[in-house]
């Protein structure tokens, strides 16, 4: 089954240095139907503002990767860890027992990325942050793991939940088949471009949850940016 949320329905905030789209209801103001998917409970798209950012502030038991679309996200943490993530990679923080952290656009134009959260399989275990570049050529017309709870996903930043961040480039005219299997679920999200999925058309910006799909028929209809979470 495809379920596809559209870029206008999905529910808003508007913090004047922060404007958000939840893929995932987060309020009472969003649209219900728009649910969790296993692990995976939040996927906030957000732009923020030239020298803003979130301030030191905390989380635990919360797996959360960051999926930098434009500019650099800079990172600071009472671990000590301090980084800057740039467009097209990624950073993960795995909260565990409980860490403080702050983020915050460190480049000259305004940050956009994915805010994703997922529920570790087990509660607790030492907090930890990491990020590491993924070059996009890599992901030419294919997907590639960019994080994973999977020890089989060699090369992936290491999460703790049943689940894997994937990331792929097509050129208009290409496609890729992703096998899911019966007991996979997915939720893709067009980063830039128009696509089809098994001939639904998935418009710039959109998700698509997908469940009970053997198999995922990706078709760019222009050059576009896909970024998708597959979760057991």
């Amino acid at each position: 089954m495809l379920v596809h949320r559209r870029w206008d329905s999905l529910g808003r905030a508007d913090l004047g240095w922060l404007t958000a789209r939840h893929h995932f209801a987060v309020s009472a103001a969003d649209d219900p139907s728009h649910e969790a998917l296993g692990p995976l409970i939040v996927w906030n798209d957000d732009e923020i503002a030239i020298g803003s950012g979130f301030p030191m502030h905390g989380h635990r038991n919360m797996e959360i990767i960051t999926y930098v679309r434009q500019g650099m996200v800079g990172h600071r943490d009472t671990l000590g860890s301090e980084g800057t993530t740039h467009a097209g990679d990624v950073q993960v923080m795995s909260a565990g027992t409980g860490i403080r952290h702050m983020e915050f656009n460190s480049g000259d134009v305004p940050l956009k990325l994915y805010q994703i959260w997922l529920v570790p399989r087990v509660s607790g275990g030492e907090p930890r942050w990491a990020t590491r570049p993924f070059p996009k050529g890599d992901r030419s017309g294919r997907f590639v793991v960019l994080a994973s709870g999977y020890d089989s996903d060699e090369g992936a930043l290491p999460i703790r939940a049943d689940a894997r961040l994937l990331a792929a480039t097509l050129q208009a005219g290409e496609s890729i088949h992703q096998e899911l299997g019966p007991s996979r679920r997915a939720y893709l999200v067009v980063a830039s471009g128009r696509i089809e999925v098994n001939g639904e058309p998935v418009g710039p910006l959109d998700g698509i949850a997908m469940t009970k799909v053997a198999t995922a028929q990706i078709s760019a209809l222009e050059d576009a940016e896909l970024v998708m979470v597959e979760v057991s």
